[in-house]
């Protein structure tokens, strides 16, 4: 319950732009993704998953996370978007979430 809260919380703070679209970020149990989000036009700009990626499926979830974040951010360039607004939904800032975030500001995102 308290994970719904929070999320809407969240995500009424949150809208990408044209010039900041919104990096949201889902994480099961098994998998994780990452989009980059214009929400005034409704497109995706960039997308990274571990569904179907054999070489990134691979290590714990974290070492995932990390890749998944490196990815998006590369995708992110070849997009032209080098700022963004991270979307966290209801997760804390932690453990993997915290992992994909830093590998994504290393890779040259800026949030």
């Amino acid at each position: 319950m308290k994970n719904i809260f929070r999320k809407n919380r969240t995500r009424a703070k949150i809208s990408g732009t044209t010039e900041r679209p919104r990096l949201t970020v889902h994480i099961s149990n098994q998998h994780i993704t990452a989009q980059i989000i214009d929400d005034i036009k409704g497109n995706t700009l960039a997308y990274a998953t571990t569904v179907g990626n054999k070489t990134i499926s691979k290590g714990t979830k974290t070492e995932r996370a990390t890749a998944i974040g490196t990815e998006i951010a590369a995708k992110a360039k070849k997009a032209k978007v080098t700022t963004v607004v991270f979307d966290r939904g209801s997760r804390l800032y932690a453990g993997r979430l915290s992992a994909l975030a830093e590998a994504a500001r290393k890779g040259g995102l800026e949030f």
